[in-house]
């Protein structure tokens, strides 16, 4: 019989002289996953360039508080760059660029390439809501010396997170007349502001005893607007009736207008440098505002042109999704139908959901920063680390995978090589711990029209609280980022 197996490798390995020496550390770097310091990594002109970018991205915060705005500064930046409506060209070809507006709150930017039918498109998908106070259908009220706002609260807030901050009104009326009136209060150093009270603690045993949650309902987040009466004894409501009298003159508002008005209260703080060395940005609305800009600014700055590029800015993300201005609305299919219409190719339903099939996306959303204050709600393996990078999430969802679509491991591949040949500084994300939370992007509405998409976007502390924190660095990956999946996917 022949040796058994084991007694020849026994015999080759004892001629072996010398056993060759492995170098751990070399190993180690080659085989484990490691997320990186972004600011380390950079370099100086790295770290200069993400300083510059951030700047440019304050100054469209300030300015791009609520989606009308975020809109209106969209376009601005777009037709700076060349960008013409598409209501304005009759033909499109390979190299134009066009922007699409549905109702003032839900953009498309584009750049045509060669053949959509043929190739489909690059897609980065964004959403340009945020958690704020909406004013009820009627508002105003007056109590006990004071005028009020009465509110509803838009998408997930921590309701105590708002009372005795300064806040600001945006929005728009459309007065009985048919004529639309933009407002905008509390952003101007003269401007006046508004804020919503707090129980003061030498009165507030009882509501210290509360959760946090119970602690401010949603029917005490009231705010004051003014506190002066005409000077009318007869009047029941005087200070309400001073109130509108301002409103009228100023606006040509009634108190019937705001029925047919769109207003909200935000933060009246502007973005602003955080930190002694000025690494992070403390503004309102940065979920999912740094998203939206990155994109924009990515796409403008493409070089790769073959290809149909597009970059969306949705509504309504923070509510579900939900209306027609939102990523579930089918003015997305619209749009693709003019566009194959205006370069000559079938237009129909079928062909427009195989482009689709053609097409890869990346839903350019925020995620949950790793905070160390709280890292009992955290996988600190699986978690978006402040300064580390965009954050690259195979899925989101909550308890069991649910409201989400998961990246395919071929598609992740894919955008892990182009990320690594580009050397962007990138790191899985996550949020929490499985059954501690979760939630839903627009990946999932993209994955039912059957495109490829994954979640990718820039880890966040405080998201949607009125400030929320991101890092430069975070920020100029993701527009790295972003560049780079237009460029070659």
């Amino acid at each position: 019989m022949g040796k058994a197996p084991a007694e020849k490798i026994i015999k080759k390995f004892c001629k072996i002289k010398h056993m060759p020496k492995i170098d751990y550390q070399k190993l180690e770097k080659k085989l484990k996953y490691e997320r990186k310091n972004a600011w380390e990594e950079m370099g100086d002109k790295g770290k200069k360039n993400a300083m510059q970018f951030s700047e440019g991205y304050k100054n469209f915060l300030n300015s791009a508080k609520v989606e009308r705005e975020t809109v209106k500064q969209g376009i601005e930046i777009a037709r700076k760059a060349g960008f013409k409506n598409i209501t304005e060209v009759k033909v499109l070809k390979a190299g134009d660029k066009i922007y699409a507006l549905n109702r003032d709150q839900n953009i498309l930017f584009g750049v045509i390439g060669k053949d959509l039918t043929r190739d489909g498109f690059s897609l980065l998908m964004s959403h340009i809501d945020n958690p704020r106070l909406d004013l009820k259908v009627n508002p105003l009220y007056e109590d006990s010396g004071l005028a009020y706002f009465k509110t509803h609260y838009y998408g997930g807030i921590k309701k105590y997170q708002w009372p005795t901050i300064p806040l600001s009104l945006h929005g728009v009326v459309m007065l009985h007349s048919g004529k639309k009136i933009e407002i905008t209060i509390g952003e101007k150093d003269d401007d006046p502001i508004f804020m919503i009270t707090d129980l003061l603690p030498h009165l507030g045993k009882d509501q210290l005893k509360k959760t946090l949650e119970e602690g401010v309902t949603a029917e005490e987040l009231n705010i004051v607007i003014g506190s002066i009466p005409v000077a009318d004894k007869k009047i029941k409501e005087k200070i309400k009736l001073a109130i509108l009298e301002i409103l009228n003159k100023e606006y040509g508002l009634t108190e019937g207008d705001f029925v047919s008005s769109e207003l909200h209260a935000v933060t009246a703080s502007k973005a602003r440098d955080l930190g002694f060395d000025r690494s992070l940005i403390a503004a309102f609305g940065h979920d999912d505002r740094v998203c939206a800009y990155s994109s924009l600014l990515a796409l403008l700055d493409s070089q790769n042109k073959a290809r149909v590029q597009l970059c969306f800015w949705v509504d309504r993300e923070e509510i579900g999704s939900e209306g027609n201005t939102s990523a579930q609305s089918v003015w997305i299919e619209s749009i693709i139908a003019e566009i194959l219409e205006k370069t000559g190719q079938p237009a129909d339903l079928k062909n427009i959901y195989q482009v689709m099939e053609k097409s890869q996306a990346i839903s350019a959303d925020v995620t949950a920063g790793f905070d160390s204050d709280y890292k009992e709600v955290h996988d600190a393996r699986n978690a978006a680390y402040i300064g580390c990078g965009v954050a690259l999430e195979k899925h989101t969802g909550y308890r069991g995978k649910y409201s989400t679509s998961e990246a395919s491991p071929e598609y992740m591949q894919k955008l892990r090589g182009i990320f690594d040949a580009q050397k962007i500084i990138w790191q899985t994300g996550g949020l929490g711990k499985v059954d501690q939370g979760g939630g839903g992007t627009i990946a999932m509405y993209l994955a039912k029209r059957n495109l490829d998409v994954v979640d990718m976007g820039v880890g966040v502390l405080n998201m949607h609280a009125p400030m929320e924190i991101v890092s430069k660095a975070d920020v100029y990956q993701s527009y790295r980022a972003y560049r780079a999946f237009f460029e070659q996917i």
